[in-house]
């Protein structure tokens, strides 16, 4: 019973994690170490995926990838050219992604998984601070945007 949840589970993040390396891409550049590490840890989830025998899902894949590209069409206050208010909710997506990603590894720690050559508490690690990193970007671009300084204890504050 637990291996069809799992199953379930495991191409729902798949699925997930193709939107969420298009995002990095797109909203930190295909080029950044983050976006990288995001890619590499897609294909991490693949390795996982064949050691447990678990195909991916290419309907929630396909899914997955229209709703990324029709995000791109969110009205934020200008209609011929890119608003600013975008990338703050693209990284505030990323940073739910992320998350979700950290949430995915901490599952298959709790579950007792384990992999040989994957190191499930490096990936927890990785995603905590990936998901920082990309915090701080969308504070600065926040600031940026609505005119005002970030400060620590706003943020820590709320």
């Amino acid at each position: 019973m637990g291996d069809r949840w799992l199953s379930i589970y495991i191409r729902d993040h798949h699925a997930a994690s193709a939107g969420g390396v298009a995002l990095a891409r797109r909203t930190l550049g295909p080029d950044h170490p983050l976006a990288h590490q995001i890619a590499r840890d897609r294909k991490t989830l693949e390795e996982v995926m064949r050691r447990l025998d678990v195909r991916p899902s290419a309907t929630k894949v396909g899914l997955v990838r229209i709703a990324e590209r029709l995000s791109r069409l969110k009205l934020n206050g200008t209609l011929l050219q890119r608003s600013p208010l975008s990338r703050v909710v693209e990284l505030e997506v990323l940073v739910v992604g992320i998350r979700g990603k950290e949430a995915l590894w901490t599952a298959l720690l709790t579950a007792g998984l384990s992999f040989q050559g994957i190191d499930l508490d490096t990936l927890v690690e990785s995603a905590r601070t990936q998901a920082r990193a990309v915090d701080e970007l969308r504070l600065g671009t926040v600031a940026k945007t609505f005119g005002r300084s970030p400060t620590r204890e706003a943020y820590d504050a709320a």
